[in-house]
């Protein structure tokens, strides 16, 4: 990988929504000094690079190109955005084999052309997909990792703050377990402004207001929020874009930032060989450490079932 923090390369493997959203927002942050396009559409994959590249004059230098796998050597991060979307009448599970294959093309490609990077996947479902990548790269875990809950707990902090009216940097809270319908909020942990939710609830004076009720109903909404933006516009994109440019960052400025990150997971609560969302310290080699985050009892078991849900998955799939 290369070393020299002040020219990273980063490669793009997609030129889908997702794939451009992150690609935009990165050229805007000025994290990198070359963002490298791959597509299976080379020429959808070009017209990406040249529009983009005509901005050139309102963001920092950075060289936007586009390429084969081959382009991808000397990388410092690859994200991986490309998938299979799933069909009508499609089941989650054929939706992950057709994935699971696509990866299997991907991942010796990867590590064919530039086996130091760290591997980012943001792929559907990414946790059982950053598993996949791990298993099928032999890369050390902590260089493989995924999304993850980043998004999903950005969007906890956000919903938080409009009902708090509070600035969403001064709420935190985690989405923690799969990117997917076991999630769950980890609200004995969540602060505002240092202040455990919980007391800050409590202390507001609306007897109207039943705080768990309300709690309940913003995990609702977050849950949700994916399916209510689909519905209205036909993907999501923005949000993971941005989530994208705040973990590219932590590796790349190798920060030692605190995320939930998707990333292996043996041992904590006797979990074992398992991609999913814990807290923990990212920087310019990938997950520094999984933190030994305390979540009360329901949430323990919320985390456990999370576990066995991806493990079944994963074994459907057949890795």
């Amino acid at each position: 990988m290369t070393k020299n923090l002040l020219k990273p390369k980063i490669s793009i493997i997609g030129a889908g929504n997702v794939g451009m959203r992150y690609a935009y927002a990165l050229a805007i942050s000025g994290l990198a000094r070359q963002i490298n396009i791959l597509d299976i559409n080379k020429e959808k994959a070009e017209g990406e690079v040249l529009d983009l590249s005509h901005g050139a004059p309102y963001y920092s230098p950075v060289e936007i190109v586009y390429g084969e796998y081959d382009s991808l050597a000397n990388s410092d991060l690859i994200v991986i955005t490309t998938g299979k979307n799933q069909k009508p009448e499609q089941t989650r599970l054929e939706l992950v084999k057709e994935n699971v294959a696509l990866y299997k093309n991907i991942i010796p490609a990867i590590m064919k052309y530039s086996p130091s990077s760290i591997i980012l996947v943001v792929t559907n479902p990414v946790d059982v997909l950053a598993y996949t990548a791990f298993k099928l790269s032999g890369k050390p875990s902590k260089e493989v990792i995924s999304s993850g809950t980043v998004l999903d707990s950005a969007r906890l902090r956000f919903l938080l703050s409009k009902h708090f009216e509070i600035d969403a940097h001064n709420v935190h809270a985690y989405i923690l377990g799969e990117h997917g319908d076991s999630e769950f909020p980890a609200y004995s942990s969540a602060t505002v402004g240092g202040i455990h939710i919980k007391d800050y609830c409590l202390k507001c004076g609306d007897k109207s207001c039943n705080y768990q009720d309300e709690l309940a109903r913003i995990f609702k909404e977050v849950k949700s929020s994916a399916y209510g933006i689909i519905k209205r516009k036909g993907e999501t994109s923005y949000g993971i874009g941005l989530a994208l440019v705040r973990i590219t960052s932590a590796i790349i400025k190798d920060e030692n930032s605190v995320l939930p990150v998707s990333n292996l997971i043996n041992g904590y609560l006797g979990i074992k060989d398992v991609y999913l969302s814990i807290p923990a310290i990212v920087n310019k080699g990938g997950v520094r450490e999984v933190l030994d985050i305390k979540l009360d009892s329901k949430e323990e078991g919320q985390l456990i079932n999370s576990a066995n849900v991806l493990k079944n998955i994963i074994k459907d799939s057949g890795m």
